[in-house]
């Protein structure tokens, strides 16, 4: 790996070559023959041709016009071109159906071939596709569709497989070849994590194709697909790999909520109760409630208040509750008295380049009482600062290739246990004081680093420093933990501004909202925390000057 891309031109070539040593050295006995095929003849092409394959499969689509690809490093694109048609890795008389040629060709170009079949001459592109559509149903080379264009077209043969190629060095097929770019280029720097050469995202060929499997299942409903369609394929699935399995009760709660908003509960409820994600029983008992199906709704709710899965579920259903037994004319429980919460009413000049938020802040804003605008970011980044250590631990399974941001089980429910003795660690230095000198050491030594808590850009040293001054540690402590209850659903929700009083070493948390702006079910479980805690916050309700004065 080099250190500066602009020394060598072919560094995205050396990079790929990196990525095919690594996969072959972590994954050959999990590798088809195709696939080490591919990384053997690979080796073997010439280094234009080399370089013009990965230049392509770094871009997205199949077909490319040779007036497209242009890269000086590489030379005559024909001339690179031929090793990779004789494999048969680049073809080019790829059949296209006319939406494809819509995709490589000009509106003009278009115009020209297609204006005897064009009604509407000054219509969109794409409504050009749809009147054309059913004139021209054949699938034919690009020199067929348009023999007066004299250009050539390139289609990669081999875009699947390296998909898969991908998906085994990141463990997900979110990431592209372009992070290697960036982390290359400086844009974005990686945390150092030290993992055996055995270290590898998916454990066998069944992981593997498991993950296409779903990723495809994704993908074809995103597209357009009816649920109908997709669901056999996702059900039919079955997996061991844990991970796996939850990106499967993932994939089967998007298509339940798309049944729901559509109107079709009976298929949403079947779908629901085929699932485990965490949400899945608050939607099921909404669901029966709406088919009229109350007894069982009510059932199912009672039980499930009996061991809530989080705090997100048991706050539902401590809404729901009352209204399934008021439907059922069973008699009211007793209320819990509502929370309030100290209360700042302001009415502020309307100023529509300020969002409310540093409307707030600005008004608030003194030299002895400085206010920020910190949201999710500030909590967050400190906790990611204390527990750096914890949180990027090469545990098992964690971590298996350079460019992660975090480990790759963060949002797993079993995270913090895996971790517990690390975490704890991290934490027992709230209670005597080493927290400040190991947070300053890490903002310091990992300034720029990627991730998953600290926003670099919103972390300021003079706010980093306001905010050890002014919050006392048994606060962090307590926001920590509760980070680590449910990292997913509790690094969200904070308050949006925090005010200190450096000389009193005191703070408070704002929470901003606008007119009719309402207190949403994460803040109001922040703010609950806050209040239980005896910690300082308060509900901010602006007015703008002139509605209020209408």
């Amino acid at each position: 790996m080099i250190s500066n891309p602009l020394e060598d031109p072919f560094y995205y070539l050396k990079n790929f070559d990196h990525v095919l040593g690594w996969i072959s050295a972590r994954y050959d006995d999990v590798l088809t023959v195709e696939e080490q095929q591919f990384i053997a003849e690979f080796g073997q092409l010439p280094s234009a041709s080399q370089a013009l394959w990965v230049r392509m499969v770094m871009r997205k689509g199949q077909h490319f016009r040779a007036s497209k690809l242009s890269y000086p490093e590489i030379g005559d694109i024909s001339q690179a071109a031929a090793p990779l048609l004789g494999v048969g890795w680049l073809n080019d008389q790829a059949p296209l159906a006319l939406p494809e040629v819509f995709e490589v060709l000009s509106k003009p170009e278009i115009h020209a071939r297609f204006s005897l079949h064009i009604a509407r001459p000054k219509a969109k592109k794409d409504q050009w596709l749809e009147d054309l559509a059913p004139q021209f149903p054949q699938v034919q080379s690009l020199s067929q569709w348009h023999p007066a264009l004299a250009e050539q077209l390139y289609s990669l043969s081999h875009r699947e497989l390296c998909d898969r190629l991908r998906l085994m060095f990141f463990g997900n097929l979110s990431q592209s070849w372009a992070d290697l770019v960036l982390a290359d280029l400086g844009l974005f720097t990686y945390e150092k994590v030290a993992f055996s050469p055995q270290s590898r995202a998916l454990a066998c060929r069944e992981d593997i194709e498991g993950y296409v499997h779903l990723y495809r299942c994704r993908e074809q409903f995103e597209a357009g697909a009816e649920v109908i369609d997709v669901l056999p394929h996702v059900l039919e699935y079955r997996v061991n790999n844990p991970w796996l399995q939850r990106r499967r009760e993932r994939l089967l709660f998007m298509l339940g909520q798309h049944c729901e908003r559509a109107g079709e509960l009976s298929q949403a409820l079947q779908i629901y109760r085929h699932g485990q994600h965490p949400e899945a029983r608050v939607r099921t008992i909404r669901v029966l409630e709406r088919l009229g199906q109350t007894s069982e709704a009510l059932a199912l709710a009672e039980a499930a208040e009996q061991a809530p899965g989080n705090d997100a579920e048991h706050q539902q259903l401590l809404r729901m509750l009352p209204r399934l037994r008021r439907s059922l004319g069973l008699a009211a429980r007793a209320k819990a008295k509502p929370r309030s919460y100290e209360r700042l009413d302001l009415v502020l000049p309307h100023e529509a380049a300020m969002s409310v938020e540093c409307r707030v802040a600005t008004h608030l804003h003194g030299p002895e009482q400085p206010v920020h605008y910190v949201e999710n970011t500030l909590i967050n980044a400190l906790f990611g600062l204390l527990c750096w250590s914890a949180i990027f631990a090469p545990l098992p399974g964690a971590f298996f290739h350079p460019y992660q941001s975090g480990p790759a089980d963060l949002l797993d429910e079993d995270f913090y246990l895996r971790r517990s003795e690390l975490f704890d660690a991290c934490l027992q230095q709230l209670d005597d004081g080493r927290y400040t000198d190991t947070i300053h050491a890490a903002y310091v030594a990992k300034f720029g680093v990627q991730s998953p808590f600290v926003a670099w850009n919103c972390l300021s040293r003079s706010l980093l420093d306001e905010a050890l001054h002014c919050l006392p540690p048994a606060h962090l402590k307590v926001w920590f933990r509760r980070l680590l209850q449910d990292i997913k659903a509790n690094r969200t929700g904070m308050p949006d501004l925090i005010q200190f009083w450096p000389a009193q070493k005191t703070y408070r948390m704002i929470e901003v909202k606008g007119p009719g702006d309402r207190l949403q079910d994460n803040q109001l479980r922040w703010l609950t925390l806050c209040e239980q805690h005896n910690m300082p916050v308060t509900v901010c309700y602006v007015q703008w000057q002139d509605v209020a004065h209408a």
